[in-house]
Parts: C-alpha cells; structure tokens; sequence
C-alpha cells in the first residue's frame, strides 16, 4: 500500500516543485558545476542503485559517510541546501522509479561496513531505502552504526500507514534529521 502513496507523492511533488528544482538546479551549476549528485548507495537486498541529491560539497569532496566528511567541503549554498532539506529533493525521482520509498532506512555508502553489517544481520536490507524513517526523527545518524541499525529495525516492525504518514509529517515539519558534519 505505501508504494501506491510513494508513487502518487513522488509524481506530484516533483511536478509541483519543479519550478523549484529548475531554480535549485541553476544555482548549483554557477555553485559547483555539477548541481546533481549521484552517489552509488545499498538498495533492498543489498542491490545497488544511484542516489540523486543535489550536491552540497565541492566536486573534489572524498565519498565518504557526510558523518565522517569535513565541513570546508560544504559549500555555502550547500549548506542552505542541506539546513532546508532540499538537497534531497531528486530523490523524490529515486523514489518514483522504485529504488526507494518515502519512509525507510536511509541508503548508505558500499563503504561502511560497520553499519552494513549491523542492517544485514537485522534484516534492514529487505525493504527499500528511504528519504526519512524512525532513526532520522529520533536524531540518529549513520555516526552510531548498531543503534542506527536496531531503530531501523525497529521501524520496519512498527511500520504501517500511520506511522508512515506520521514519519513523513514530522519530517516535513522539522523533527527529521540529518547526519552530522564534522568541523
């Protein structure tokens, strides 16, 4: 039931914003010169597929956790990005397409195995990514691997159309979260 909302989401948001993204996708060319970012990331079933966001980092930045990456590497219009969330708007196009969902487990690097093995042995992997979830709400990050893992898990247990809604909303209006940048 909820990819019949993420589709319907996804298709209207992106329509309804593109202005937005035309905009957000012009600034970031004279900010970067290269607005969209694509970042192989570990999909359902440990497949991988490519994240779309818009970039916040110069292009030279490392590929690494953004827990782990410095932030001289964040741009300015980057960080506006990432304070207002609009960086991860393309990802509403990851979500129409099917990679991802809404509400799930936010996709992570091939290269933190730490956490893969956590998600992995909790079953984490058997639904799609998601833009937010149980952990972004509750201010965990990719930082703490086994706790991550163990609310990922956790939402997957609880998840159901309200508290799908319910993730989606607190998100909207503040509560979710993301990782943290080192200075």
């Amino acid at each position: 039931m909820t990819r019949i909302f993420d589709i319907l989401f996804s298709f209207f948001g992106l329509f309804l914003l593109s202005p937005v993204l035309v905009v957000l996708v012009v600034i970031g060319y004279f900010d970067t010169g290269s607005p969209i970012l694509r970042q192989e990331r570990v999909g359902k079933d440990k497949k991988p597929f490519r994240l779309m966001k818009f970039r916040s980092m110069h292009t030279n930045a490392p590929s690494v956790a953004t827990h782990l990456a410095n932030a001289r590497s964040i741009t300015p219009f980057g960080s506006f990005l990432r304070k207002s969330k609009l960086d991860e708007l393309p990802q509403l196009w990851n979500v129409l397409i099917g990679d991802m969902s809404l509400v799930g487990p936010r996709p992570n690097l091939f290269n933190q195995e730490e956490l893969i093995q956590e998600r992995d042995s909790r079953g984490v992997y058997s639904v799609r990514p998601g833009i937010t979830g149980l952990a972004q709400i509750n201010k965990i990050d990719m930082s703490t691997p086994q706790l991550l893992a163990e609310k990922d898990a956790k939402m997957i247990q609880i998840l159901n159309i309200l508290n799908y809604f319910k993730y989606i909303f607190l998100t909207i209006f503040g509560k979710g979260f993301g990782d943290r940048i080192k200075n």
